[in-house]
């Protein structure tokens, strides 16, 4: 039998998928050398349609925070989690993103008879998983998971900018930027540093005991 050919952004189903509600599911901020890895998980709502729904990496920060309202209103459910700066440095980044994946997973109100997951890699979850490369760009519901994604995650930083501003987290979102790492050079690391990579290791000791350059932080 001859498959069916797919319109542009259809959600390709194997012939033994099994019927019932699907999640797609995203990542966003494994690269940064600061603050959390979050994941997304999103069941959409066939009957309410999204428009413009895309990787959000090449959509533009408006058009996120537009798309992300219209997702959180329309899909049948959503759920957002977050691997912290210490579980990064306790598991390393891998880990920890399958970690947020699978919290997200978990976090459903509706339980999804598959999961489809961006990427190459799968979380430990007790439900039907298929990773897709680049399915963030060819599958909508992976494409609303990393929209979530993606601005939950730059909100974040967006208030570690408020309490921390001389990084200039709210511009960079904790990447490796030449502002940021002057920042790092010039103040050393904050809590919210994820202390095991490569720029943020070299403001430590050798004995990775103590900051370079000691930073004042308030608690309130």
């Amino acid at each position: 039998m001859r498959a069916k050919k797919l319109t542009k952004g259809e959600q390709a189903r194997l012939a033994w998928d099994p019927a019932g509600l699907m999640a797609g599911v995203d990542e966003a901020g494994r690269g940064p050398l600061a603050g959390p890895v979050v994941a997304a998980a999103v069941i959409l709502d066939d009957g309410k349609r999204i428009r413009g729904l895309a990787d959000s990496k090449v959509l533009t920060a408006l058009t996120r925070e537009r798309l992300y309202d219209q997702i959180m209103d329309k899909a049948l459910c959503c759920s957002v989690a977050e691997a912290s700066v210490a579980e990064i440095d306790e598991l390393n980044i891998y880990h920890a993103t399958m970690l947020a994946m699978k919290r997200a997973v978990e976090g459903l109100r509706l339980k999804p008879v598959k999961v489809l997951v961006d990427g190459n890699a799968l979380p430990r979850i007790e439900v039907l998983a298929e990773a897709i490369v680049g399915g963030d760009a060819k599958v909508k519901s992976i494409s609303a998971a990393s929209i979530l994604a993606k601005v939950h995650r730059d909100r974040l930083l967006a208030k570690l900018h408020d309490e921390y501003p001389q990084y200039g987290f709210a511009s960079h979102k904790g990447y490796s930027t030449p502002e940021h790492l002057a920042a790092l050079r010039a103040h050393g690391a904050c809590v919210h540093h994820r202390k095991f990579f490569a720029p943020v290791a070299a403001t430590f000791t050798p004995a990775g005991a103590q900051p370079a350059v000691t930073i004042q932080v308030t608690v309130q």
